[in-house]
């Protein structure tokens, strides 16, 4: 099925085009608006496309945090946080509302907590690496937490937060996020779990 512009979509889509051969040439489509806090940590975006609204939050200062693997597709309003390192892989498909943070603030778990007396913006930014495999489908309304690595070809269902690491040719739903099915490469079929 063939997308169908109106008239002032397409003249949109065409200066969204523009800008993104002028400011970023190596991505397909970078949709405007389209918000970049601290461009030189974007370490690699080959063939990307965005929809409108996204951001990402990274640190500037040539500090490369933000990884992009080949041909990647996300949808409207991503907001992808990337202090330490998010790293997403070749093929991935991301719907729309989607938030991605490597970040928190504060620590909740361990023998050094921070206190609720604390206002949250003073406390410590705590940093873990997300990895974000080849062929990955994330859904709409997705919330990918701080050290979380999720393994190729898995599905992740709409409205899920991951908070724990997935394995590969998984399916994972809900709140916090659990696997349902995996891919069984000899009768070549998703399993129930």
């Amino acid at each position: 099925m063939r997308n169908e512009y109106t008239f002032s979509e397409f003249i949109k889509t065409v200066c969204s085009w523009a800008s993104t051969k002028i400011f970023y040439s190596g991505a397909r489509l970078i949709r405007r608006p389209f918000y970049l806090r601290g461009k030189s940590s974007l370490a690699s975006y080959q063939g990307l496309t965005t929809g409108h609204s996204c951001r990402f939050d990274l640190p500037g200062k040539n500090l490369k945090t933000l990884y992009f693997g080949k041909d990647c597709e996300i949808g409207d309003n991503v907001h992808i946080v990337a202090y330490e390192k998010v790293s997403i892989g070749d093929n991935c498909l991301m719907a729309s509302k989607i938030f991605i943070s490597d970040t928190s603030h504060g620590n909740y778990s361990g023998e050094v907590q921070s206190s609720p007396s604390e206002v949250p913006n003073d406390r410590a930014l705590i940093t873990k690496p997300v990895i974000i495999g080849d062929n990955v489908w994330i859904g709409e309304n997705v919330c990918i937490l701080l050290g979380v690595t999720i393994g190729n070809g898995c599905i992740i269902g709409a409205n899920s937060v991951v908070n724990k690491s997935l394995p590969s040719n998984s399916i994972a739903v809900g709140i916090p996020a659990k696997i349902v099915k995996e891919y069984n490469s000899v009768t070549m079929q998703w399993i129930k779990k």
